[in-house]
């Protein structure tokens, strides 16, 4: 017996699971910026100081299909998780038997003065056990729990995407109104340039020439209101999906929004070492959480190789009469134990832990492969931020000089210093420059939505 007991001591310290240590990676000595910390909370979307849109991320966070079905996922993993550690424990159930048998009188095997028919009444209290020497049950139920940690990521990596989605449509949208506005303006602009142009005309005071032209320009602008019109009905609709509104919301409803401001957002700049990046993205997170997931398979695959040990027994009566069930002398019990070795599977066994070993391989280079797409998110990020501040900033600068030039146009043609097609040159050229300002002054703030993404909020 106490060879058995050293033997199994032995073998279940060859079964023991290797610590799991995270993969070395090159990583960057630090970020080439600095500044304050984020929020804690990671509302991240609150640097842009917008109530409205708080509510918009409120709204598809508790409501959004993507979403919903992440939190679904979470759940059956904690379902999943406490099936697999019940096994840990024991089995006890309870059972109720009855019976009634018709012996042969023909085989003589039936004493003097016994009945041929018999009752059995049998109840018991029945209980298993296995003895998870090995570890197969324990790194079963490690790998379960590391899925579940690693649902619980992929449903944060949902959120955090999803509030990328409804601040970079949020804003599109807003740019959309801009465009539409000011093209409305514009059409204003020239339907009473036009009206005005038409009463000179009829004085004599300008040529049928002039007035033409004025009457086309007029018309291309009003051309460009229907397909701006359109994109925002688009983009109003896609944003109300987002939100996770119904049917007849989508289809009949609105999206409030606040009217956009003409100034961009402060530049927003990394802090920390980038190893904090690690922990910060719930999708590097998640493939960790994989990797441990498959890591511990591993050493489950390689425990199905040992002995199992089953611990077994019952307590309970029986009885030939239901009366009688429970008496002092129907009083029955049995303490059992199993022990079972695999011999012989045809490498069944043997294929199953190479298998387990290829997967963790497999979720090895996936984990590395995110860290990569991480830190190049987070410089494009970086560099996309910094490039729309500066594309925002040179068309401001664009605008004011064309500003000036429409003014000095204008001017000149009152004095008779320059012609008509001048000022609509100048006009059309304000427009399309004004019209580019208000598609980069969204860009940046995209950029900034892309930032806090890149860096897990």
């Amino acid at each position: 017996m106490n060879r058995l007991a050293i033997l199994l001591a032995v073998l279940a310290g060859c079964a023991v699971q290797p610590t799991y240590e995270r993969p070395a990676v090159e990583l960057p000595q630090a970020w080439k910026e600095s500044a304050p910390r984020f929020a804690a909370d990671g509302r991240w979307w609150k640097i842009y100081a917008d109530p409205l849109l708080d509510q918009l991320v409120d709204e598809a966070r508790a409501h959004n299909a993507d979403v919903s079905l992440a939190v679904a996922r979470v759940d059956e993993a904690r379902a999943l998780l406490g099936i697999v550690e019940s096994r840990l424990g024991p089995v006890v159930d309870a059972t109720f038997d009855r019976s009634r048998a018709l012996s042969s009188a023909a085989t003589g095997t039936l004493p003097p003065g016994s009945p041929r028919e018999r009752n059995d009444y049998r109840a018991t209290i029945n209980v298993s056990y296995e003895l998870d020497l090995w570890g197969r049950l324990r790194n079963t139920a490690g790998a379960a729990r590391a899925e579940l940690l690693a649902s619980e990521s992929a449903r944060d990596t949902v959120y955090l995407a999803l509030a990328t989605q409804v601040a970079r449509s949020y804003f599109a949208l807003a740019a959309l109104d801009a465009r539409v506005e000011l093209t409305r303006r514009t059409v204003l602009l020239r339907e009473d340039a036009l009206r005005l142009q038409k009463r000179r005309n009829e004085n004599g005071l300008t040529s049928d020439f002039e007035l033409r032209q004025l009457e086309a320009e007029a018309a291309a602008v009003r051309a460009q209101l229907p397909p701006l019109e359109r994109e925002r009905d688009t983009e109003e609709a896609a944003l109300a999906v987002l939100l996770g509104r119904s049917p007849r919301a989508i289809f009949e409803g609105a999206v409030v929004r606040a009217p956009a401001s003409a100034e961009p957002i402060a530049t927003v700049l990394p802090d920390g070492m980038p190893s904090e990046l690690l922990l910060r993205r719930p999708d590097l997170v998640e493939a960790e959480q994989r990797l441990v997931a498959a890591n511990a398979r591993i050493a489950a695959a390689r425990a199905a190789m040992f002995p199992s040990i089953a611990l077994t027994g019952f307590l309970g009566s029986e009885s030939a009469a239901l009366a009688g069930l429970f008496s002092g002398p129907a009083g029955i019990w049995t303490l059992a134990a199993a022990l079972t070795q695999p011999i012989f599977t045809a490498g069944r066994l043997q294929a199953e832990t190479a298998a387990a070993e290829a997967r963790e391989r497999q979720a090895l280079v996936q984990y590395q492969r995110a860290i990569q797409t991480a830190f190049r998110e987070v410089r494009d990020a970086l560099v996309a931020q910094r490039r729309a501040r500066e594309t925002f900033e040179a068309e401001s600068q664009r605008v004011a000089a064309l500003g000036e030039t429409l003014r000095l146009a204008r001017l000149r043609y009152e004095h008779g210093l320059a012609s008509q097609l001048d000022v609509l040159d100048s006009e059309r050229g304000m427009l399309a420059a004004q019209m580019v300002r208000i598609d980069a002054l969204r860009a940046q703030r995209a950029a900034i939505a892309d930032l806090y993404k890149a860096l897990g909020g």
